[in-house]
């Protein structure tokens, strides 16, 4: 596995744990278990803007070369 299959699989599972993240925090949100200040932190650190298109790419792209996600190349 090259550097460049590695940076792509970096950012595929970077990818993922964003969309994971958002949809916790849907989740709490409409739970109202969340608290203000807890909002607010996660509100003030940047979010990359990114599409659920992007993410598809990114997993296709891995899956297409058949590359270990998370193992070792």
């Amino acid at each position: 596995m090259n550097n460049k299959d590695r940076l792509i699989l970096a950012l595929a599972a970077l990818l993922r744990a964003e969309r994971e993240t958002r949809g916790a925090l849907m989740e709490a949100l409409e739970e109202d278990s969340i608290s203000r200040e807890a909002l607010l932190a996660i509100l003030s650190d940047p979010i990359p803007i990114v599409t659920q298109e992007d993410i598809e790419f990114a997993e296709r792209f891995a899956m297409s070369r058949h590359l270990p996600i998370g193992g070792k190349g």
